[in-house]
């Protein structure tokens, strides 16, 4: 009777069959630890954004002096190091897709070229968002004005690194991410090169001010000013990154040259 009812459920369950190659396998991992990675990264950028920050200003000096770096010190590491991961997987899987292209071609070699102009137009690109985020004085403190700059410098990398990978070859999972993923490293460049610099001075003057006493240096507010509008830059900028990726296998909409 049991072997009956194992039978009977093995033809009329579903019928599974696994993708073979290694390539295959490889790039569902990829995906799903850069998806796993990445929910850290975002959900932990939209927490500080929305509810850690908010939240911390109306908490009292003293009790704030207590839970401040306990919270912060472990939000920091899950978010600097999600991040680093999220764009490893997701370069890994960039490049996979670049060869496919670069194959199709019938140039391999090209994948190098199209990686490396990413690369450098995003690169390009982060140092002049860079300065743009520093609390400046005069009329460049205007923080809409910074954010109308470093829009525009976005929109430029954009179309540039769009430019430099069209080909005939060139697949919308390839010109999407080619975007996407330029916003996601500029992000990860901000959390190590501005907010993680920061928080971790922040964290040890907070932690030494609420069990020495010992005054809070006169540059930390400065500092704090730059953090919070690095993390709100990251913040608005992950919305057109994550509508990238997304569009690269659900929204076929670029395409590249024809002629």
């Amino acid at each position: 009777m049991r072997g009956f009812l194992i039978l009977a459920i093995l033809y009329l369950g579903p019928h599974i069959s696994f993708p073979t190659g290694g390539t295959a396998t490889e790039e569902i991992f990829l995906r799903w630890f850069h998806f796993i990675a990445g929910f850290m990264w975002i959900g932990l950028l939209y927490f500080f954004n929305l509810v850690g920050t908010p939240s911390m200003k109306e908490i009292d000096a003293a009790s704030r002096g207590k839970v401040f770096p306990v919270i912060m010190s472990r939000a920091m590491w899950w978010f600097r190091w999600s991040a680093v991961l999220t764009v490893l997987f997701g370069i890994r899987y960039f490049m996979i897709i670049l060869k496919a292209d670069a194959t199709n071609l019938g140039n391999p070699a090209m994948q190098w070229r199209w990686l490396g102009e990413w690369f450098l137009v995003w690169i390009v690109a982060y140092v002049f968002i860079y300065p743009l985020q520093m609390p400046w004085k005069g009329v460049v403190e205007l923080r809409w004005l910074r954010a109308a700059l470093i829009a525009a410098v976005v929109i430029a990398a954009s179309w540039i690194v769009l430019d430099l990978n069209s080909s005939p070859q060139s697949s919308n999972s390839h010109l999407s991410i080619s975007v996407g993923g330029g916003l996601g490293l500029v992000m990860l460049l901000n959390v190590w090169g501005v907010v993680w610099r920061v928080q971790k001075r922040l964290i040890a003057w907070t932690r030494a001010n609420a069990k020495d006493g010992t005054p809070m240096p006169a540059e930390a507010e400065r500092l704090r000013a730059w953090s919070n509008f690095a993390a709100r830059t990251a913040f608005w900028l992950s919305f057109p990154m994550l509508f990238f990726m997304g569009a690269a296998d659900h929204y076929p909409f670029l395409s590249g040259i024809t002629d």
